[in-house]
């Protein structure tokens, strides 16, 4: 069933109920949302012959207007690219040229218009609406099988070069199913609030919330903004939202200034990166029982375990702190194992990796059957992550197999950091790790070896860097070593460059 089916339906039932706000402004009634769906729909079809199957990009910041087309994406049958608003043009171009879409949208993007292959058309919604009050809008979504492709998420491998994740319209049924059972339920009352991206995790997080004709909100900054909530929470009242652990640690430490206790907010989904037991715990005492946890990644969308709202406030269990320590227990829609390299299951409490297998794991890697055959293996997803399971079903996450950083709950993957330091004549060798940050979980730290006995200087990589990736990926510190430390096959020993930095 195609996914804007459920937006027509809420339409439908509930055609003046408002859905979609700019900060307390309000944008689009249900009737409304649907309508411009469908006329971006009929948009794409007729002014870009897109058809059923067609990929079609979205590389802007978040705004009411991003959600209108998504649905329109859907409405015709096309598979949304969705792509991180922070990314370099060059990335951008990238995922649209990987992805074979049609059209991509934008909003005020000039850079990247000349780097989009010839079969691409840019639309710029700085330039004009996104659909054309001439076109007759869709009568109803084209209908989709429950196999085929609704949203190309891409996420970088260990590589650096982006991975499209392909989620079918059934991986996003399950997904929004798992949410009202594990997660929390939705209320017609509430008001789902988007201060992070809708690229990733909280724009997956619109499903529910349409389902059941709620408020879809877009801050007026557009973004992550500590004292913003805090006004805008008590205003709207019964406000949903997702958010990566540094906006929550954010959040805390502003609120702690000001006193706000998180009024007008009913929940609060954390995932997206690690949540320290500290935090989480400071966060409860300050705004209450307002938190679930999540872990999911983008291969098995939001979906893989949750921790109850309970579980985050219990303090009477025994092991309350190691629960209130890990990612909670598997969602009804997936089996969670812990195997060794071998496949077979690791005893309880012992560290292997993370593999799950249920109805919203991906269908695989868009034109990548090698790195699908790799990941997904008898019908398992490995997922690349190190964990334990406890005797009651509780998994707690030790470490990555993979080297990404997660900083502000974005994944930065060192080997593209790396791939785009060793361009520049100055660096004859680097390698990129994470360091902890408090406010931003992670922060990167490029180890170099100099190509001659001048040290390359600070602000020049980092310009570097800045023409050739976003700038939330580049080095926040560069450590000038003689050499890196290898070992018998001279592979780089990442482990050792952490423990120097955590010696500092």
């Amino acid at each position: 069933m195609n996914l804007a089916e459920w937006l027509v339906r809420t339409a439908r039932r509930e055609p003046e109920r408002p859905a979609l706000l700019s900060g307390e402004h309000l944008v689009a009634t249900y009737a409304g949302f649907a309508a411009n769906a469908a006329g971006v729909g009929a948009f794409l079809r007729a002014r870009h012959s897109v058809r059923p199957g067609d990929r079609v990009a979205v590389f802007m910041k978040n705004s009411p207007a991003y959600l209108e087309l998504l649905y329109g994406i859907w409405f015709c049958g096309a598979v949304a690219v969705p792509i991180n608003a922070k990314l370099h043009p060059r990335e951008a171009a990238f995922i649209v040229e990987d992805s074979g879409a049609r059209v991509v949208f934008v909003s005020g993007a000039e850079e990247l218009a000349a780097l989009l292959p010839s079969t691409c058309t840019m639309q710029d919604l700085a330039a004009g609406p996104a659909f054309d009050t001439a076109v007759e809008p869709l009568a109803a979504p084209e209908p989709r099988a429950p196999d085929d492709l609704a949203w190309l998420f891409y996420t970088s491998g260990t590589t650096g070069k982006p991975k499209g994740v392909m989620l079918t319209n059934a991986n996003l049924h399950a997904m929004a199913y798992a949410y009202f059972v594990d997660v929390d339920d939705v209320l017609p009352e509430d008001a789902a609030v988007y201060a992070a991206p809708l690229s990733h995790g909280a724009g997956l997080y619109n499903f529910m919330h349409v389902l059941r004709g709620s408020r879809h909100v877009v801050p007026a900054s557009g973004g992550f903004d500590p004292s913003e909530l805090s006004d805008l929470a008590p205003r709207l009242g019964n406000v949903t939202m997702f958010a990566a652990p540094t906006m929550i640690s954010r959040w805390l430490a502003a609120a702690r200034q000001s006193g706000y206790a998180g009024e007008g907010v009913r929940t609060i989904v954390y995932g997206g990166g690690p949540m320290y037991f500290s935090d989480i715990e400071a966060a409860t005492k300050q705004f209450g029982a307002r938190f679930v946890q999540i872990y999911g990644q983008g291969e098995c969308p939001m979906s893989l375990t949750s921790l109850s709202r309970d579980d985050v406030t219990d303090r009477k269990h025994p092991r309350w702190r190691e629960r209130l320590a890990s990612v909670g227990t598997a969602q009804s829609c997936v089996a969670i194992r812990v195997v060794g390299e071998d496949g077979e299951d690791k005893p309880v409490g012992e560290i292997g990796e993370i593999v799950a297998s249920g109805a919203p794991v991906m269908k695989g890697y868009w034109k990548n059957p090698d790195a699908t055959a790799q990941s997904i293996r008898n019908g398992w997803l490995w997922t690349g992550d190190m964990g334990s399971l406890d005797e009651d079903g509780y998994l707690t996450l030790h470490d990555r197999s993979k080297d990404v950083i997660i900083s502000g709950g974005t994944n930065i993957y060192p080997r593209e950091v790396e791939e785009a330091l060793l361009i520049h004549p100055g660096v004859a060798e680097v390698s990129v790790v994470g360091r902890p940050s408090a406010e931003w979980g992670e922060e990167v730290v490029a180890f170099i070896v100099a190509s001659d006995t001048e040290i390359p200087a600070v602000a020049d990589l980092d310009a570097h860097c800045r023409s050739l990736i976003a700038g939330f990926k580049r080095p926040r510190s560069y450590v000038f070593e003689e050499a890196l430390p290898k070992n018998n096959y001279g592979k780089v020993l990442k482990t050792e460059l952490r423990e120097r930095l955590n010696q500092d």
